[in-house]
């Protein structure tokens, strides 16, 4: 079987690959990536270098090239990664979201259509269906209605509607994972774990938003590899599942893990403004993937924060060099 996984060079894409090489060694991989600021092909080391995967340089918008290579790789099965995901990158430029999104993720549809793949994978996030009260017992099933609050959760949005329109007008065979907030290694350092971890070692200011009690669900970015594989192996086509941990953490929580790892003082916190339309919690309803297919986290999230705090300090040559890249000052918000 020849699997095709897109965006495979960014966090939670080249984890996958990781992790799909790894349990199944015999898989055919072929990795494509537009290779955007937050794209690095150091992350698919030494899969890369081995000759284990094969990387293809190609934006999924690129609908001829795209279908050009699910033929002559004769690809089975996409995984879907592809995504601007940087929620505050989209207050500032919101119009690449949509392109990337929306009109990306229905050319891949399309050349999916085209090329007869057997099966269409498409990773989503609990932002798509706006924010609960901080106080709320409210959690999000996969039978929610829609209420994005800004340009990323909009995108994605319609990004699922664009799949299941494929669905439901061409019978392409696909399924969608809904999935709560990612931590893990290879995270790119505009990101809140990374960016406060690598702002903590070099004692500058934590940026945390006015709004420190704003929650997220959080989910080790293995034990959301695992549930994806259980969705494609066990997964019924046409349905989406949700992927959470029911474990919540506020912004002013992570600083204080953060800081706590790494023997910093909390003086290091500096109150930012919120983004617009900054969300104040989300909360996933996992029981049909844990009641259908047997998925359940495994990674306590503690334990794995921590694991993820040491990766970073033992792998500085990595992020170092990307810092920088992000185009985005958190706090400073134009428009």
């Amino acid at each position: 079987m020849s699997t095709l996984v897109t965006g495979a060079a960014g966090f939670i894409g080249s984890n996958f690959v990781r992790y799909y090489l790894d349990r199944y060694p015999d898989q055919d991989i072929i990795c494509l990536d537009a290779l955007t600021y937050a794209g690095n092909l150091e992350n698919l080391e030494p899969y890369l270098s081995k000759g284990d995967i094969e990387f293809v340089h190609v934006d999924i918008a690129d609908l001829e090239k795209v279908e050009k290579v699910l033929r002559d790789k004769n690809v089975d099965v996409v995984v879907n990664f592809a995504a601007e995901s940087h929620n505050s990158l989209a207050i500032l430029d919101p119009k690449r979201f949509f392109q990337t999104n929306v009109l990306g993720t229905q050319a891949l549809c399309e050349a999916s259509k085209r090329a007869g793949v057997e099966r269409l994978h498409h990773i989503s996030t609990c932002e798509v269906y706006g924010d609960l009260p901080l106080d709320s017992d409210e959690k999000f099933e996969e039978t929610s209605p829609y209420r994005p609050r800004t340009p990323y959760n909009a995108s994605k949005a319609a990004s699922d509607h664009v799949v299941r329109c494929y669905f439901e007008t061409f019978q392409l065979p696909v399924t969608i994972t809904n999935c709560c907030n990612n931590y893990g290694p290879y995270q790119f350092p505009e990101k809140v774990i990374p960016l406060f971890f690598s702002r903590a070692i070099d004692d500058q200011p934590l940026p945390v938003y006015k709004s420190s009690a704003n929650r997220r669900e959080w989910v080790h970015v293995l034990d959301h590899c695992r549930a994806i594989d259980m969705v494609l192996t066990k997964g019924v086509i046409g349905e989406t599942y949700h992927v959470g941990t029911g474990r919540e953490a506020s912004v002013e929580e992570i600083a204080n893990f953060v800081l706590a790892f790494t023997g910093k003082d909390k003086s290091l916190i500096e109150i930012v403004p919120d983004r617009p339309g900054h969300d104040r919690r989300y909360l996933l309803d996992s029981s049909k993937i844990t009641r259908d297919l047997g998925w359940k986290p495994s990674i306590e999230f503690e334990a794995g924060l921590k694991e993820t705090i040491d990766w970073y300090r033992e792998n500085e040559s990595w992020w170092r060099k990307l810092i920088g890249r992000s185009p985005v000052t958190e706090g400073k918000w134009v428009g």
